[in-house]
């Protein structure tokens, strides 16, 4: 039936629903085990089937379009992340969140591998492009276990490393997807000299190097522009703009753009921290960002009404299970050894390894550029871990998270 509906009706209909879903329910939400993403996920689950008249995902949207819409909603997400971050950056403040990327992730990346080849029975290209998707944390989908926006309180020592965390590691899991890729192709017969020196250091380093200098500039023309003081516009908007800018210059030096926006957004609110402009563009950034987060989660949950999860055995749901709840609560436990963090604080930063669209985006990336044969297989195995974790994390992250809030006041105020 769905064929007689005219698109440009049921489109704009669809699309208003999302945007008042998106502005109310979290509201609604606020005090249920329930989420955002939970309700979106299941609206897409639900309106799949033909009889509703709902065209199905794949009419819709293919890999390659969904691979370019979710690194939008990265980017934006990337961007507001940066700019909720207030600390000044050193070594001491920062050391959790670099244990987190410099030891727990590369870690995180090795058990996958080892797992999805041993008891997996993938290729080494397979088992290592899983194990890339799956290792980052989610910046979209992680909005109750980070820190609060521009002029509210940090929220303590857990939020903000999984802010950070998340902020930057879908960048640095991007070489070890290429490397996936480039074993895939080449049967083993990989330059891993140009892949560390190229695709490691020079990508990462641009990435850094120009979002740094790209965010200052834009803090320069924010608030201290000779003559025109540009952040009196309080327009938001803004912030959708040097998302475009930072990660095309980036992405022209053949950096890596996810590293550049987060650093950028950090570096323009590191250049007057009390103005209340960040508010502005940060406000816009996750508007921005939850609605075109809820549209990806009902094409998610289309897809996999659709048969997404079609050929998931029994084994890969263990792995699938092992890697949210087991590998990377002791990766991430033993990273922040002898950090004197307390208990209730690391064990949230071991918990709340959250996957989402940063799996989507390289799984729908890899896709499109020489994946390995079992391509199938690993699409459905990410699924089911993307959809394990929204359900888990999104029943618990609220609960948790107040309890947690209500607790450090009380400590706090006694």
């Amino acid at each position: 039936m769905w064929q007689l509906l005219d698109p440009m009706t049921v489109l704009p209909l669809g699309f208003g629903i999302v945007v008042l879903l998106t502005a109310w329910l979290p509201l609604v939400l606020r005090r249920l085990p329930l989420s955002l993403p939970i309700i979106a996920l299941a609206i897409g689950y639900f309106a799949y089937p033909r009889s509703w008249a709902v065209p199905p995902p794949e009419v819709i949207f293919n890999r390659r379009s969904f691979e370019h819409l979710t690194e939008f909603v990265i980017l934006i997400a990337l961007m507001g992340s940066g700019l909720r971050i207030e600390r000044d950056f050193n070594w001491h403040r920062w050391r959790v969140t670099a244990r987190m990327l410099v030891l727990a992730m590369p870690l995180t990346i090795a058990a996958i591998a080892i797992l999805g080849r041993t008891m997996g029975g993938l290729s080494w290209a397979a088992a290592l492009l899983l194990a890339a998707a799956l290792a980052p944390t989610d910046p979209v989908l992680a909005a109750d276990v980070q820190v609060g926006a521009p002029g509210q309180e940090e929220g303590g020592e857990a939020r903000f490393s999984l802010t950070t965390e998340a902020g930057l590691n879908d960048g640095l899991a991007f070489p070890f997807v290429v490397l996936a890729l480039t074993l895939a192709e080449s049967a083993g017969d990989t330059e891993w000299i140009r892949w560390f020196a190229y695709e490691v250091l020079w990508k990462l380093a641009c990435g850094a190097g120009v979002g740094l200098a790209i965010g200052r500039f834009f803090g320069w023309l924010s608030f201290r522009l000779p003559g025109v003081e540009l952040s009196k516009t309080g327009d938001g908007l803004a912030a959708v703009g040097m998302t475009f800018i930072v990660y095309a210059v980036t992405q022209l030096l053949h950096g890596n753009g996810f590293i550049a926006v987060f650093v950028a957004a950090v570096a323009l609110r590191a250049s007057d921290r009390g103005h209340g402009y960040h508010s502005d563009l940060e406000g816009f950034s996750e508007q921005i960002e939850r609605i075109l987060m809820v549209v990806v989660m009902i094409i998610f949950g289309g897809t996999i009404a659709a048969g997404g999860l079609e050929g998931l055995t029994w084994r890969d749901s263990a792995i699938g299970l092992a890697i949210l709840l087991v590998i990377r609560p002791i990766v991430a436990w033993f990273s922040l050894a002898r950090l004197g963090l307390p208990a209730v604080a690391r064990g949230l930063i071991c918990f709340f390894g959250i996957r989402g669209l940063g799996t989507l985006y390289y799984m729908a990336y890899a896709s499109g550029h020489g994946s390995p044969a079992e391509m199938e297989r690993l699409l459905a195995l990410s699924s089911f871990v993307v959809l394990a974790s929204v359900m888990l994390h999104g029943m618990s992250s609220g609960p948790i998270m107040m309890w947690v809030d209500r607790h450090r006041t009380a400590i706090r105020h006694s």
